[in-house]
């Protein structure tokens, strides 16, 4: 009788292994196939009214932040996972923007330097510490040495966004 227990036991346990990994594969699928179709990440927005980088640049001389959508082109995304993307001005010699996104809950493609992307979010300034700076660094494939001439923190222009869209 212990025999039969532990075989069904046993048998339980193996259907419910199956069962989970086949949901699994059927989640990552879905969520290739999503990344795959959609040109929307975080909250889904409209590229409707956004301003340019460059009137949000002027916008923020006078203000220490300002809620907007912005319309900008992608200079860098995080290697890692997307965790954090660069845009830039179309004009030489203007800031970047360092973007991160709400509560950590969406990413970008790998791929995305070089497009235009809408966002919707949050613009401010704000101090990055040379641990931050470093981390980054790391996450854009820099060398060690380029890492350890990290020794500064530096007044960054940053993004909170809560949705983004890719531009076509």
């Amino acid at each position: 009788m212990k025999n039969y227990l532990l075989l069904f036991v046993l048998f339980l346990s193996v259907l419910s292994c199956n069962e989970t990994v086949s949901e699994d594969k059927n989640t990552t699928k879905n969520a290739t196939q999503e990344t795959a179709t959609t040109n929307h990440f975080g909250e889904k927005i409209s590229a409707a009214d956004a301003i340019s980088y460059d009137a949000m640049l002027t916008s923020l001389n006078t203000q220490d932040s300002i809620e907007t959508k912005v319309k900008g082109k992608v200079s860098g995304v995080c290697q890692a996972k997307g965790c954090w993307m660069t845009i830039v001005s179309e004009e030489e010699g203007k800031p970047e923007m360092f973007v991160k996104f709400k509560d950590y809950g969406f990413f970008m493609p790998l791929d995305l330097a070089g497009k235009e992307v809408v966002m919707a979010g949050k613009a401010y300034r704000e101090e990055t510490s040379v641990d931050e700076l470093r981390h980054y660094a790391e996450d854009e494939g820099q060398s060690a040495e380029e890492i350890a001439q990290i020794t500064e923190p530096v007044e960054e222009l940053k993004f909170m966004a809560y949705g983004v869209v890719i531009v076509d």
